[in-house]
């Protein structure tokens, strides 16, 4: 039996999102979201954020653009820009631990994720850095994600699935994936694989040089 942390990226999205709470619900699943700070500017965006605590869920930073991995990224503000703008928002409706997922670029890991002023500023300020070790792709097939997503469970442990909370289509699968890990004898868990967290707590961890560009220690 494996365990499995569901995590949803790039919301909140007014129409998904409530369906994906509803979803979670059914299945007393547990979640944690990692938005984008430019969501939480739009209309209702710190409302849809309130519900996704409310409803027992976790909630952490993804950036605020969404646009350009921070180990790429060459303005010398981005932190303040991406990761700095982003927390002061989610700081109105969340104050527990605090979380960050950088832009992998369709799910891709290596040293394009973080910058070093970027890991900098995440051991200084205390956040777990949390990557992944399943991305099935719920934005390029609407249906074939999910038998990825469980292959995945099956060969591991313990299973950080990446899904995305503003895709209608995919989403709408969401209630079928869940019954199936559970059907498999699978649990959900709000654990993380220490194996995805190259921060803890603002401690830098021995995989954090491989996700830092220019880092050749």
């Amino acid at each position: 039996m494996g365990r499995v942390c569901l995590t949803f990226d790039n919301g909140p999205d007014p129409t998904v999102t409530p369906h994906v709470l509803d979803v979670l619900e059914r299945h007393r699943a547990s979640a944690l979201f990692f938005v984008l700070g430019h969501k939480l500017d739009e209309p209702h965006g710190l409302d849809l954020a309130r519900r996704i605590t409310d409803a027992g869920h976790r909630l952490g930073n993804h950036s605020y653009s969404h646009e350009i991995p921070l180990g790429v990224d060459e303005r010398p503000d981005h932190v303040a820009l991406e990761i700095e703008r982003t927390e002061e928002r989610l700081a109105r409706v969340w104050d527990g631990p605090k979380w960050f997922r950088p832009f992998g670029g369709g799910g891709k890991l290596g040293p394009h994720l973080l910058s070093e002023a970027s890991a900098e500023y995440l051991k200084t300020h205390g956040y777990t850095c949390v990557l992944w070790n399943s991305v099935p792709g719920d934005w390029l097939d609407a249906t074939g994600w999910v038998a990825r997503a469980l292959e995945d469970i099956e060969r591991q442990e313990h299973t950080l699935v990446v899904l995305h909370d503003y895709l209608p289509e995919p989403m709408e699968r969401l209630d079928d994936f869940l019954s199936e890990v559970v059907a498999r004898g699978h649990r959900f868990t709000d654990a993380l694989p220490p194996s995805c967290l190259p921060i803890v707590d603002g401690q830098p961890q021995a995989s954090l040089r491989d996700c830092i560009a220019g880092d050749t220690e």
